[in-house]
């Protein structure tokens, strides 16, 4: 590769190459399957099931889940009628959430790629769902992410994204966007504050911010209070 930056796209992929943590480490994250990862459970984040006893009931649509994982959210996603595509770098998360859905007797549309590569025709979604992918994705990247997200949307869709709290107890540092650069680490996962993720998506009506319901382990639906929650509405 020859190492000359040319446009903003030869920027962002050299600014990528400081921060971003690459394939093989996801692959080595989601291999242990035994592991204590709170979010490993098989069952939807408790703020998703919520939309569908409230905003989206009775909806039928199109879904993109971005940074997918063990693939939770999609297949209850699916369960919920949707057709879903579901995206996530780690070629080990997708083998696993394709066994999930496999045994859950869903069709998902599992896709191994980069989220800013994935190509699909514009206005496509009715609902894109982040849940923990977004704030990994470093400062530079924003304006990527949310290009992806005023494409993917039919105007009216719905974004829905989970993350972590500033100082939360599974994460969310409290750095500054040029302190990442002068780390040149995400110190594992930014965190953010109601204000800050306000900011961030004021192109698109706010429904809700929140933090995450804590739930037993026990409990159909996953919930930490260590994150946000948040609703969003292309307008």
């Amino acid at each position: 590769m020859k190492e000359v930056i040319n446009s903003y796209e030869d920027l962002l992929v050299m600014l990528d190459s400081l921060l971003r943590e690459p394939t093989n480490f996801w692959d080595d994250f989601y291999s242990n399957r035994e592991k204590c990862i709170p979010f490993f459970a098989n069952k939807p984040d408790e703020n998703l099931v919520g939309y569908f006893d409230t905003i989206l009931k009775g909806t039928i649509g199109k879904a993109l889940e971005l940074g997918c994982g063990p693939g939770r959210n999609a297949i209850y996603l699916a369960q919920k009628g949707y057709t879903v595509d579901a995206v996530d770098l780690s070629e080990q998360s997708i083998q696993w959430a394709t066994e999930r859905a496999k045994e859950r007797n869903v069709k998902v549309n599992f896709i191994q790629n980069n989220i800013f590569d994935i190509q699909f025709e514009e206005g496509s979604y009715d609902i894109v769902y982040d849940s923990g992918c977004f704030h990994h994705i470093a400062p530079h990247r924003r304006m990527s992410y949310i290009n992806l997200l005023q494409k993917a949307l039919k105007p009216g869709g719905f974004f829905a994204i989970t993350c972590f709290v500033q100082g939360g107890e599974l994460g969310g540092t409290d750095i500054s966007d040029w302190e990442v650069y002068r780390l040149r680490s995400l110190q594992g996962g930014l965190g953010f504050t109601e204000e800050r993720l306000r900011t961030i998506y004021k192109d698109f009506e706010e429904i809700e911010i929140r933090k995450m319901k804590e739930v037993e382990q026990t409990s159909e639906v996953f919930g930490v209070s260590a994150l946000w929650t948040a609703l969003f509405r292309r307008k």
